[in-house]
């Protein structure tokens, strides 16, 4: 049956067609739905939305809804492991070829270019204000790390309130642990409606990024070097990852998913989901923004939880349990507000 009315019905089970949405909305109420009322829209066992009743095969029950939402947002989370695998591994490329030396790279339609290493603070600094004062629609960032101290921010409070002034609208991403953060709420209520935040489990490396034309990432580990970006295939790259990322996120203000199994926090899931990966303690702390005495602190009390006496028996539960798939965001309604902090520093 794989296929079949394909060509009829050439969508995912998260846009039904019309029919579709009818049939399956009616399943779901009823329990199930006759064969015959389903012949019209065989792009529900494609998807694997409908599945024979082994008591009676005349009819159809239908898949629950958590578990296709579970399936959808697994692959989601699939999609953007890899995007993020991708983007840096195009970052390493080109920060080779930008040490070569030579001639000057090429220029994009004058906009200077398209890949400047941006060497010391005080020209990442020049380089954020100059860009900040060419901006006239949006700023997207993506700040990591744990929560988001009242001084650090403060850095970046000239550029945000610039971007207010001129009705400029700012979307940030920043890991859960930053909710927490007295001094992130108290910009959200300075800045008002002219910036929205969402939080993920982990988020990708410091990103800026002004009008989809030019954006800013750290160029070494310490984040002392920076790269502009103007080249519209990367700058556009970005873009794509940043709104796969927004999508899978949960507002600021909104509550993070329910676990869905007693005794389990948030953050516990996602430490399982990445133990299931097989990284250090130091490793995962670093991915969620928390210290790794804390991260050891979570791995306790998931192992109190499950019942496990030792590592090994651990990812044994976790696996057992449905822990090691991680949670996504994409039900929550968008709400809440912060603004963008200094991206480089």
């Amino acid at each position: 049956m794989a296929g079949h009315g394909a060509e009829e019905h050439p969508h995912g089970a998260d846009r039904l067609c019309e029919a579709g949405d009818r049939v399956y909305s009616r399943a779901v109420r009823r329990g199930r739905v006759s064969r015959l009322d389903a012949e019209p829209v065989p792009c529900l066992l494609d998807l694997a939305l409908l599945h024979p009743d082994p008591d009676d095969m005349a009819w159809l029950v239908p898949t629950s809804p958590q578990e296709v939402m579970t399936r959808l947002l697994h692959g989601l989370y699939d999609e953007v492991s890899a995007s993020r695998q991708r983007m840096g591994s195009a970052v390493a490329a080109f920060e080779w070829y930008a040490g070569l030396g030579g001639p000057a790279p090429g220029t994009v339609a004058g906009e200077g270019v398209a890949i400047r290493v941006l060497d010391g603070a005080s020209r990442i600094q020049a380089a954020l204000d100059e860009a900040t004062e060419a901006c006239t629609t949006e700023v997207l960032t993506v700040q990591p790390g744990g929560i988001r101290r009242e001084h650090e921010l403060s850095e970046g409070l000239h550029r945000a309130l610039a971007l207010r002034g001129r009705g400029v609208r700012m979307r940030d991403l920043y890991n859960h642990v930053a909710r927490h953060g007295q001094g992130l709420l108290n910009y959200l209520e300075l800045m008002g409606d002219a910036v929205e935040a969402r939080t993920l489990d982990e988020v990708i490396d410091r990103l800026i990024l002004f009008d989809r034309t030019v954006a800013f990432i750290p160029a070494n580990a310490d984040r002392t070097m920076a790269l502009e970006l103007r080249h519209p295939a990367l700058v556009g790259y970005l873009g794509t990852v940043f709104e796969r990322l927004w999508r899978l996120a949960a507002p600021l203000t909104a509550p993070l998913p329910d676990t869905r199994i007693e005794g389990v926090s948030h953050r516990e899931q996602s430490i399982a989901a990445l133990l299931a990966e097989g990284h250090q303690d130091a490793v995962i702390a670093e991915r969620l923004g928390i210290s790794v005495r804390t991260c050891r602190a979570h791995i306790a009390r998931l192992s109190e939880t499950l019942g496990a006496a030792s590592r090994t028996q651990l990812g044994v539960r976790i696996a057992q349990v449905g822990l090691d798939v991680p949670l996504g965001a994409d039900a929550v309604q968008p709400s809440g507000s912060t603004i963008p902090e200094r991206p480089m520093r």
